[in-house]
């Protein structure tokens, strides 16, 4: 399934809406007559809404809770966004704008849900979704909370795992600078030593060929080593290289296991908000397919074709590989009470827990391990400056 950028012409104005679908003529298909006519459908690229969000200059978690605050309060939704709109003033264009166009939508008479609809760069599809799920029923202060607290969940497991990452990468870049001055600034010159000798040991000639290049060919080397850094460094930020990474990071057994946790509690987490916010349990599931990474979103897409010919939620996600052990009973309990949702959201609690140890665990036992691997490196090369010492010294004797 793709994303698609739809201009629509209505009552004079231009508007542009995202939908998903397989093709161009099938996102056409779901604009109806009273949506607009289209003016033109453009497939969105990957991750434009994601950078868009990232600078979009302002919280959209601390609107949120603002604006649920206000309608706790008592305030009509529109008397509350127009509160936000005069707070905001001109001290947060990217704000004021946002609120601007989402009043505009209101006075209209759209709803709130179609209001942000039209801005998709700002507001997920999931928030469109779930407050969608919520019009009408008076509950839109307790939905808001719901979708704050989904993303501070997912901020906080995203946090755990970047985190037990960054240790490691900041290990690697300190031993690769140490490393490097140690080849380009301690080895040259204790090659000195054994300048004047002869019959060096292979160590010590190993020595003096590598001073010697460094020294007539030192810029050329480092210009080399900064090249090379810098074409890793674009290429890392390139969709290819990301998903070849990605490729890698799944064929990792353990890695494979603590991935496999997070994205399947992020999902569960939220079908079982939609499902909780009042989001049919089928599109729920086909809501929740973007959330996913390619190979699981597969697998997500042929279960919903199963899901929509009547067959059971637990048993099929689980032929699929959408389940744990755990996550399977759940399901089937979930199922036979009518309580859905609220066992997708146990699923992703009981994930998370599984989820933080097994971050704990990977931070015990990959972190002292890389360690002695770089001491190792280091331990090497300054091995390789006293050996001809050694050597020479064993010799005389």
């Amino acid at each position: 399934m793709n994303e698609f950028r739809i201009s629509l012409l209505r009552q004079g104005e231009v508007r542009v809406q995202t939908v998903r679908a397989a093709n161009e003529n099938e996102a056409r298909a779901q604009v109806g007559e009273a949506d607009g006519m289209v003016l033109e459908v453009k497939r969105a690229p990957a991750g434009r809404r994601h950078a868009a969000q990232r600078k979009q200059g302002f919280s959209l978690g601390l609107l949120l809770q603002e604006l649920s605050t206000l309608l706790e309060a008592g305030l009509a939704l529109i008397e509350a966004l127009e509160a936000l709109s005069d707070k905001a003033g001109q001290g947060n264009k990217a704000l004021q704008a946002t609120l601007t166009g989402v009043l505009r939508s209101l006075y209209q008479g759209l709803p709130l849900s179609k209001a942000m609809q039209a801005q998709p760069s700002v507001f997920p599809a999931l928030l469109v979704a779930t407050v969608a799920s919520a019009e009408g029923s008076g509950q839109l202060p307790m939905v808001l909370k719901r979708y704050q607290y989904y993303e501070l969940r997912i901020e906080n497991i995203r946090k755990k795992v970047v985190g037990a990452l960054v240790y490691p990468l900041v290990v690697i870049a300190v031993g690769f600078g140490i490393l490097l001055f140690m080849l380009f600034f301690v080895v040259p010159r204790f090659a000195v030593v054994f300048e004047s000798m002869r019959d060096l040991p292979a160590t010590a000639e190993a020595m003096l060929w590598w001073a010697r290049l460094v020294q007539s060919d030192g810029e050329w080397l480092g210009a080399g080593i900064g090249a090379t850094l810098l074409v890793t460094a674009l290429a890392l930020r390139t969709q290819r290289m990301k998903t070849a990474l990605m490729n890698l990071f799944w064929r990792l057994p353990k890695l494979r296991d603590v991935g496999n946790l997070f994205v399947l509690a992020r999902f569960y987490r939220t079908v079982g908000l939609l499902i909780e916010g009042g989001t049919p349990a089928l599109q729920a599931f086909e809501l929740s397919e973007r959330i996913l990474p390619a190979a699981y979103a597969q697998r997500l897409e042929l279960a919903l074709q199963e899901l929509r010919a009547g067959r059971t939620v637990a048993e099929t996600l689980t032929r699929h590989g959408l389940t744990t052990a755990v996550a399977e009973r759940l399901l089937r309990v979930g199922e036979q009470s009518g309580d859905l949702g609220g066992m997708c959201e146990r699923i992703a609690h009981f994930h998370d827990g599984t989820l933080d140890h097994a971050i704990e665990v990977f931070g015990k036992v990959f972190e002292p391990l890389l360690m002695l691997v770089v001491g190792g490196l280091v331990g090497a090369i300054v091995i390789l400056l006293y050996m001809p010492i050694f050597e020479m010294a064993g010799s005389l004797g």
